[in-house]
């Protein structure tokens, strides 16, 4: 095997506006590697493998292709060369069906719609993905589409894949298939970036390892040299007993008696996906909802938020504080002060271009509504600093576009957008879905203290060391249904997951 990297990027220098994101990075990937960069959320790693992509040119050094210096002005350029990167938000066309998005690019000049569908069932099967190719993009869940982007990496024969916390979203089913996906990429030469927060993985996948913090390199070599105690040390600069769940079957367990119940469900119906759901939520508690994909988690409580119509006959009751209600879209909602947390930040949390303090403004207008509602920029700009401070959102100032922050900040901003106003209920859906082990405790922190102001509030994960860290209560769906609930108390891995299979 060529002992010369397949690409190297020799002291790169990125920065945005005069704020530095990488800084002297010297990175190789050899042929056939599976080499996972880890790193807070900011610490740079999205930023250097874009540069490899396409996305993003170096504001000084080199990137090197095969030993040539290359400088890739577009993504579809870098695809060209053989390099593909499988991000994060996904970057699927939404109105396309799977199987257009997976050949995009791709097509031929006479191929009908029936033999794309069968060629496209025959190429997820091979990669153990059950994904409908008829569907659309916009129908599918975060999981699904994930698969998808997945696919469409493999199905270009790219030389380099380059996956953005390509786990975030699947099961522990789904993620045996991607890893030995992974392994067989690299039998064939195929070379592996694997950006992951969840450290066990890496530790588990890798062959090498690169360790970002601040935009600069701090640690890397060998997979076999590295523990999860040294990585963590490495991306935060403090003990792995400081870690959010360190210890977490030594836990002790301080649950927090229910208040008054703010909400009650019964029976509710959403088509296939929620059938007779009934549950209770409480104030001052945080409930845990855990299920598997196609369990109907998220739908159940998006029907809540009035995100979903629940069935329009013996579609059940919803009462909130007592008093039934019946939302058809979230605006209602909202103004009775149930808030919905997204999973998908790009797709459903934030307005990209805009700045964070623009983001925030729209949620406190929105949250605030009001025919005579005017924009007061002053207070518009101490709102966004006042939510930047409190959740610690990294960024130049409140004039940064959302784009430009890294995913964990991205999340904290949808955060912030969605509380300006003091809810009744807040409804987190995968909080910490590709946020790292610096982010998680204080996106946790806050959890907490919105539980102890009294308010109820609802963190749906399909995590579980999450769900036991920081719920009083956890419910598990199966089938569109709460089959099971658990006081924290009493619960464990094995007694939930038990509840969600069987």
């Amino acid at each position: 095997m060529s002992k010369t990297p397949i690409i190297e990027i020799r002291g790169g220098r990125k920065e945005f506006h005069g704020a530095v994101a990488n800084e002297d990075i010297n990175f190789r990937l050899m042929a056939g590697e599976i080499h996972s960069l880890l790193g807070e959320n900011g610490a740079g790693k999205s930023t250097m493998t874009k540069v490899m992509a396409g996305v993003y040119q170096l504001s000084s050094g080199t990137l090197l292709l095969d030993g040539k210096e290359v400088t890739f002005r577009s993504p579809a350029e870098a695809l060209s060369q053989g390099i593909a990167m499988v991000y994060q938000e996904n970057s699927l066309v939404p109105t396309m069906s799977v199987a257009q998005n997976i050949y995009l690019g791709d097509e031929k000049l006479f191929n009908g719609l029936r033999k794309l569908n069968i060629a496209a069932q025959q190429f997820l099967q091979s990669l153990n993905f059950h994904v409908n190719p008829t569907h659309y993009v916009s129908e599918l869940g975060a999981a699904q589409r994930q698969m998808v982007e997945i696919a469409r990496a493999v199905h270009h024969k790219a030389r380099v894949i380059i996956f953005d916390e390509p786990t975030a979203t699947l099961t522990p089913e789904e993620k045996h298939h991607f890893f030995s996906l992974v392994r067989r990429l690299k039998k064939s030469g195929v070379s592996v970036i694997f950006i992951s927060h969840a450290l066990e993985e890496a530790l588990s996948l890798s062959d090498s390892i690169t360790v970002l913090r601040d935009g600069r390199i701090v640690d890397g070599g060998p997979c076999a040299e590295f523990d999860r105690s040294r990585i963590v040390k490495a991306m935060i600069g403090r003990d792995l007993s400081e870690s959010a769940y360190a210890n977490l079957d030594k836990r002790e367990v301080r649950q927090r008696p229910a208040g008054e119940r703010s909400l009650s469900v019964e029976n509710i119906s959403m088509g296939v996906a929620v059938r007779n759901a009934s549950f209770s939520l409480f104030a001052g508690q945080v409930t845990g909802v855990f299920g598997l994909i196609g369990s109907g988690r998220t739908e159940m409580m998006k029907v809540v938020a009035g995100i979903y119509k629940r069935d329009l006959f013996h579609g059940g009751n919803i009462y909130l504080d007592g008093r039934p209600v019946r939302y058809r879209v979230p605006g209602p909602a909202v103004a009775d002060g149930i808030v919905y947390v997204t999973e998908d930040r790009k797709i459903e949390g934030f307005f990209e271009t805009m700045t964070i303090g623009q983001n925030i403004q729209v949620g406190d207008t929105v949250a605030n509504r009001s025919m005579w509602n005017i924009i007061d920029y002053r207070s518009a700009r101490t709102l966004a600093e006042h939510w930047i401070k409190r959740l610690n959102i990294r960024a130049i100032s409140s004039d940064a576009k959302v784009i430009e922050l890294s995913g964990g900040n991205q999340q904290k901003v949808v955060i912030a957008k969605s509380l300006t106003k003091k809810p009744k209920l807040v409804i987190f859906d995968e909080p910490t879905r590709g946020v790292d082990v610096g982010a998680i405790r204080e996106i946790h922190e806050f959890i907490e203290q919105l539980a102890d102001e009294g308010i109820a509030v609802v963190v749906v994960s399909s995590y579980l060391p999450e769900i036991l860290t920081l719920s009083d209560r956890i419910l598990v769906a199966r089938q569109g249904q709460i089959v099971e609930e658990f006081e924290a108390k009493d619960a464990s891995e094995e007694k939930i997951i038990f509840a969600a299979v069987h």
